[in-house]
């Protein structure tokens, strides 16, 4: 049996498996081959909404959610309120926002993470042509992309009408930016044929700018500094290296991760069953039990929030006495 569901904050994965003797191993779910580059792996930059290296600022923002960090500009130069994230507002030291968290460390391993997937994304190849080469002579406003890596050798503009990204849940787009990437007033990025904004990124060589009514969808890593207008939202994050970040829109969504795999389920002593999950590296993962699949009836064996993937944990209160039992995980965004 598997089950894969989502709700507003967590992504499901469920599994069922029989604790006999037999040694029980499930393959993942088949799925078509991604199309386009690998994904850039953000590190524990992935979990920041908004994470900077100068001041955020709001005048009149709404909701962010997910974490918020500045680094390694001083707390003051963080102007958002904790009411308005739903998530943590991490700080270098004692000065950031009432109910933030002192966390140099943290953030310094972030913004470390964010400069190596910058460049990572920055130097990906083989260099684009054709069609993946300036597209739109540099405004993609009004057409339809394909997953790919795509480059411009100046400004990228979504201008005059809506882009459309169409593509697969896994396939990605990687978006190299040389300057600045400008978003227009009222146009949206659409994803079509269930594209995900988890596998879309801007990299953008100088600053981002999002227009007043806009919708933009993934994970902008600028040089400089990135601007969310009036009314703007964003289901993706804002991670500027170097300069700062304006949250004056009406919401900052981090993306829907992945929902956790189960690689195998394996019978590993008389009473104790391993569990290997292939989930997002950086956000929280809780794995749970049930005999019989009753609603209320599911038991939390662990949660984590593992470095790296796949991550494995082994189940010792299995009792030889119940002839199945039902496996579940979720990840948690904020």
């Amino acid at each position: 049996m598997k089950n894969t569901s989502a709700s507003k904050n967590k992504t499901f994965n469920a599994w069922g498996v029989s604790i006999g003797l037999a040694v029980a191993f499930l393959a993942p779910p088949r799925t078509a081959l991604a199309a386009g580059p690998t994904p850039v792996d953000l590190g524990s930059a992935a979990h920041f909404t908004i994470l900077s290296g100068a001041a955020i600022t709001t005048t009149g923002g709404g909701h962010i959610n997910g974490d918020v960090g500045a680094s390694p500009i001083s707390g003051t130069a963080i102007h958002l309120t904790q009411s308005q994230v739903n998530g943590i507002i991490y700080a270098v030291d004692a000065a950031g926002p009432v109910g933030s968290v002192m966390d140099p460390d943290r953030l310094l391993a972030a913004k470390g993470d964010l400069t190596t997937a910058f460049n990572d994304a920055a130097g990906r190849s083989p260099a684009p042509t054709g069609p993946f080469l300036n597209p739109g002579a540099g405004n993609i406003g009004g057409m339809s992309l394909v997953p790919g890596l795509y480059k411009f050798t100046g400004t990228a503009s979504i201008t005059g009408s809506d882009v459309t990204l169409t593509g697969g849940p896994d396939d990605v787009w990687i978006f190299q930016i040389a300057t600045d990437l400008q978003v227009g007033t009222s146009v949206q990025v659409i994803l079509a044929g269930g594209a995900q904004a988890r596998n879309i990124f801007w990299q953008v060589g100088t600053s981002a700018t999002i227009g007043t009514f806009s919708v933009f969808k993934g994970t902008i890593m600028a040089d400089q500094a990135i601007t969310m207008n009036t009314t703007s939202a964003m289901d993706g994050r804002a991670l500027a290296t170097a300069a700062g970040v304006t949250f004056n829109g009406d919401v900052g969504e981090l993306p829907t991760p992945k929902a956790p795999v189960f690689t195998s389920i394996s019978r590993t002593g008389t009473d104790s069953i391993t569990v290997v999950l292939t989930t997002t590296p950086f956000f929280l993962v809780t794995l749970q039990s049930s005999s019989n699949l009753s609603l209320t009836n599911w038991t939390t064996l662990a949660t984590n929030t593992p470095a790296t993937s796949p991550w494995t944990f082994t189940n010792t209160n299995v009792l030889a006495t119940v002839p199945q039992r039902f496996y579940r995980a979720f990840v948690t965004r904020f």
